[in-house]
């Protein structure tokens, strides 16, 4: 973990290189190639950044996408293995309904792990503010 302005890096970096790879040798079959041209993209473009104060995706054509999210907006956390557990999607479903996708995870279930830590200690942090707030 690094540390820049009290803010603690979990995660920094792009998906999982397993992904590029097993969608790089389905590429030779030719039904496969939408999914091998989506891997590459994602390869080049999209980059994740898990701190202790916020999830970051950059990604999209170019990498000129970039989401934030704070961990007091996450309502919910979903994640799927991929690649015989090596690699994973996660979906953060935030309290609007909207929902943010992170596929190719490396990690997946050290970062989910890392998140949902992170969504109780905010929810802890919040209940003892509105505690706080009433007369005894």
């Amino acid at each position: 973990m690094t540390t820049t302005s009290a803010e603690q890096v979990h995660y920094e970096g792009g998906p999982a290189r397993g992904d590029l790879i097993f969608n790089l040798l389905l590429g030779f079959t030719l039904i496969a190639l939408p999914f091998t041209i989506g891997a590459i993209v994602r390869a080049i473009w999209l980059r994740f950044r898990i701190t202790s104060r916020r999830v970051s995706v950059t990604g999209g054509w170019l990498g000129r996408d970039k989401t934030q999210v704070v961990y007091s907006q996450i309502k919910e956390v979903r994640s799927v293995p991929r690649g015989f557990g090596a690699w994973g999607d996660m979906v953060l479903v935030l309290n609007d309904g909207a929902r943010l996708e992170l596929r190719s995870v490396p990690r997946f279930r050290d970062v989910e792990t890392y998140i949902l830590e992170r969504i109780a200690e905010r929810q802890s942090i919040s209940d003892q503010k509105s505690v706080e707030g009433f007369a005894a």
